[in-house]
């Protein structure tokens, strides 16, 4: 069993407001799963955050009741439970993130979908396992829009997150490592990993090293003091001034 450390802290919503995160992180006997709820475009719509909430509890049952079962295989059936048990239809329900690390006797397991990054300290330094179709899509001009966002959500050449489709799991990135190669592992939301993508405040060596030496709390601190001193968003233009922030660090050593 590795040591645990998280970090957690609301943002704001799209009307620069306070609420509760909409980011949920579960940490299991022999896996550690990690959702960001996307902030729902209307308040018709069911929050992301509520969502995921449903989403990780229904991932948690599952990797509790197979230990080592395929993680896509677990995400997709998790998917389909809560679409079905909440009447969801893909293309018009709230969605989410999901990153998984699930460690066994012998080796580590990740998985990722969408923009919620994991990386894997070993002996020959730092493996990012992420999803950049989002930032890709993001980067090339296309997803500047709501409809932008609803049109590439779960398609063939657009982006993949858990929604109501069991489907958008076999789009997932996936990887596994030797257990005994693994020192630490890194699960953030992309209101952490925008330090490192976005803003360059340092790279995953040093986010790693922050944490060892302050506390995983400080790499969410020092990515919040960022944005402060930028509140109009011109140095680092985004959707809202402060994203939510999970982090989670895994010390297998």
């Amino acid at each position: 069993m590795p040591v645990i450390e998280v970090a957690e802290q609301a943002g704001v919503g799209a009307d620069g407001e306070p609420r509760p995160s909409e980011d949920h992180l579960v940490v299991l006997d022999n896996a550690v799963v990690l959702l960001d709820g996307a902030t729902a475009p209307s308040p018709d719509v069911p929050s992301g955050g509520w969502y995921a909430g449903l989403l990780s509890a229904r991932l948690a049952d599952g990797l509790r009741a197979a230990p080592e079962a395929d993680l896509a295989a677990v995400l997709a059936a998790s998917i389909a439970a809560v679409a079905e048990e909440n009447g969801l239809r893909p293309g018009e329900s709230p969605s989410s993130t999901v990153a998984i690390v699930r460690w066994t006797a012998d080796r580590l397991d990740g998985l990722v979908l969408a923009d919620s990054p994991i990386v894997v300290f070993g002996r020959g330094g730092p493996q990012l396992l992420a999803d950049h179709r989002i930032a890709s899509l993001r980067d090339n001009g296309k997803l500047q829009t709501g409809r932008d966002v609803r049109l590439r959500r779960n398609a063939e050449g657009g982006f993949w997150v858990a929604e109501a489709d069991p489907a958008a799991a076999g789009q997932a990135v996936t990887a596994s490592w030797p257990l005994p190669v693994v020192e630490t592992v890194l699960l953030a939301t992309d209101g952490v990993s925008c330090g490192i993508d976005d803003y360059h405040l340092f790279d995953w060596p040093r986010a790693r090293a922050l944490a060892r030496e302050r506390g995983a709390h400080a790499v969410l601190k020092a990515v919040r003091e960022a944005e402060e001193s930028d509140p109009d968003r011109v140095r680092w233009p985004r959707p809202k001034r402060h994203d939510d922030q999970a982090l989670a660090v895994l010390d297998f050593r």
